[in-house]
């Protein structure tokens, strides 16, 4: 078990919210809820793929970006999967692979290749984050292109 576990305040429907999130990632489960008397979810808690989230309905709450969940990804169907879904229906475009989703909470969806680019160094890494920086949602070939350009 996690000794740090996220506990996420939310103002939804926890019940929604947990199958919102469940659906997304493919490695998720239930492990636990709490109702209160009448039906609804009061706390529950979640995993997915392989981190466990603490969710409580506390009513009146907007989150804001200076928390977000990093999601690391292989490939650009990867990346454009999350970032499509999250984005769905309420959810929101941000810059450098951050965004919101329908229920206010921020992510990150970032390919492994980026980390890598930028830790490599050099010109190339320069041009990478000058590139990255002018993105919303991640593109590895863009990515790719400033590194390799001379």
């Amino acid at each position: 078990m996690q000794k740090i576990t996220p506990f996420l305040w939310i103002n939804a429907d926890l019940k929604e919210v947990i199958v919102y999130y469940t659906s997304i990632f493919k490695n998720s489960s239930i492990i636990s809820t709490h109702e209160m008397g009448d039906g609804s979810f009061m706390t529950a808690s979640i995993e997915l793929e392989g981190q466990r989230l603490m969710l409580l309905n506390g009513g009146q709450f907007e989150p804001n970006a200076s928390f977000s969940l990093f999601v690391r990804c292989e490939t650009q169907q990867e990346v454009d999967y999350y970032w499509d879904t999250l984005t769905a229906d309420g959810g929101a475009e941000s810059m450098c692979g951050w965004l919101r989703d329908k229920y206010g909470l921020s992510w990150q969806i970032i390919p492994n290749v980026l980390m890598d680019l930028m830790s490599a160094g050099g010109e190339g890494s320069q041009r990478v984050m000058q590139a990255m920086m002018q993105m919303s949602k991640i593109e590895i070939s863009k990515l790719e292109e400033a590194y390799n350009a001379q």
